[in-house]
């Protein structure tokens, strides 16, 4: 990819002293690992709305569904002031093209899910959205979003992050007056990866890829783009990736003598018992791609669906 993918941010989550308390909330991984590969666009839906550093916190009221937001101590509602700036806020943040936003955990205007609503008692219950973030997804609701304290967690992290490069090769693809055979092409290109996180939806969007040319262009890519993020939103599990590998391998029935193809298979059993991780099959299997020249595995995004240098299937 010749530019960086853009992502939306919490501000403070780079190190910029915007909270409540005059403080940010700087995530080393975020800034100084996955930042090598991305252009974010910072936002702090308070400073932005006009309110200053430090301020009052803040805290949601009322409707889970639909929260109020107000101060903790004095009991003003800022809700239709932080409304008024959302609603010029989420056009700006569509235009710029995201592939994906990184929300500020347990944040009653950003964070994404579980947190702290308080009703009319003063009872708290884990079970609201902020409202910037609430509206942003609801605004686009394909954008592969994700909070700094869930990507703790490998696998979210992984998951995350082959979401956004996908999305953002899905945005190329549609940038450049997608056709027909680009869009076969472009399924062609992901069928392992969208087997290893969704079997039956992976079916799903070749029968659609398939339609290409039959029905009119236009809404068949966005029953795909649909479909094809909602795939990728589901998690790839060891018992997926080792079907994937085992697919793969098939491929070499006849090139591979037994040697070959016995350390292979005990390769791939070894990663199904999480002994090695997945990077250890998936090299193998790539020198014999290499080595034979197999056409169709050599461009599939299964194989690198993000940087290398992530290190995000180095764990077993």
């Amino acid at each position: 990819m010749e530019d960086k993918i853009r992502l939306g941010i919490s501000s403070c989550l780079l190190g910029n002293k915007v909270r409540f308390d005059g403080g940010h909330k700087l995530d080393p991984f975020l800034v100084h690992t996955l930042g090598e590969w991305v252009e974010y666009v910072p936002v702090c839906p308070e400073v932005e709305s006009g309110f200053l550093v430090p301020r009052e916190a803040f805290r949601l009221v009322g409707d889970p569904e639909r929260p109020r937001l107000v101060t903790r101590q004095t009991g003003v509602d800022a809700t239709p002031r932080m409304e008024r700036w959302i609603a010029g806020k989420l056009p700006e943040l569509e235009r710029l093209g995201l592939c994906g936003f990184i929300f500020k955990s347990q944040s009653p205007s950003s964070g994404m899910e579980r947190v702290k609503v308080y009703n009319d008692k003063g009872v708290a219950e884990k079970k609201g959205r902020g409202i910037f973030a609430r509206a942003l997804m609801e605004r686009l609701p394909l954008l592969p979003v994700e909070e700094e304290g869930r990507l703790q967690d490998i696998h979210l992290r992984e998951n995350f992050i082959v979401r956004i490069f996908a999305y953002r090769r899905w945005k190329d693809l549609v940038a450049k007056e997608a056709t027909a055979a680009k869009l076969v092409d472009f399924q062609r290109r992901h069928k392992y990866l969208l087997m290893a996180h969704s079997p039956e939806l992976a079916h799903r969007l070749g029968a659609l890829a398939a339609q290409a040319g039959k029905r009119p262009l236009a809404g068949l890519l966005l029953e795909y783009e649909a479909l094809f993020m909602a795939a990728l939103q589901q998690k790839a599990t060891v018992r997926k990736n080792a079907n994937v590998l085992q697919h793969m391998l098939g491929y070499f029935k006849k090139q591979l003598d037994d040697f070959e193809k016995q350390e292979l298979l005990q390769s791939i059993e070894n990663y199904r018992l999480s002994l090695v991780p997945l990077v250890v099959p998936l090299t193998l299997l790539k020198h014999y791609i290499a080595k034979f020249r197999q056409p169709y595995l050599q461009d599939q995004h299964y194989l690198d669906p993000h940087p290398l240098e992530l290190k995000l299937r180095n764990h077993a």
